[in-house]
């Protein structure tokens, strides 16, 4: 949802580009992490569920998928500031994160290949979606007006030089 909001503020169409295929694959991703646990806990008796600290999960919301953090924080993952650089900085950091968090559970799960597989070719997407953003913030610091883009954005600053010299 990040990528598919931030898209409507993209300065470009190259990056409004980006944030739709990154946004739309991710969708995919979801799907394919909330097939992998529907597949783990679709069968399990009350006492598996009991035994593996699943229990309050299961009060809410039975063994339905509600996405969340391993700790019990419900998904929250709707960012969009409305300035590109903030919102592809943020997205950059997201994709090292989803790394990260895939990286722990190949941890894990290195010993049952139905998981790792999947999880294994999510990874490799979120490197590849960690340059897309990349070559999307180059987009947009080209079109600045000066190359100071890390304290600020001179469209925005500045957004009514002509017609404020009046």
């Amino acid at each position: 949802m990040r990528y598919l909001s931030q898209r409507f503020t993209a300065p470009n169409r190259m990056v409004a580009a980006v944030l739709n295929d990154v946004g739309t694959e991710e969708l995919a991703h979801l799907e394919i992490v909330s097939t992998i646990v529907h597949q783990l806990t679709k069968d399990l008796s009350m006492e598996e569920i009991e035994n593996s600290g699943l229990g309050p999960y299961y009060i809410d919301h039975t063994v339905g998928i509600w996405p969340q953090a391993a700790g019990g924080v419900p998904f929250n993952e709707f960012q969009s500031k409305g300035d590109p650089i903030t919102d592809l900085f943020e997205d950059l950091a997201a994709e090292q994160k989803a790394r990260s968090t895939y990286d722990n559970i190949l941890r894990v799960v290195k010993n049952i290949p139905e998981v790792a597989d999947p999880i294994r070719f999510l990874r490799a997407r979120e490197v590849v979606h960690f340059q897309r953003f990349g070559e999307a913030l180059r987009s947009v610091q080209e079109q600045l007006d000066a190359k100071n883009f890390y304290a600020f954005n001179p469209s925005f600053d500045a957004p009514c030089k002509a017609s404020c010299e009046e």
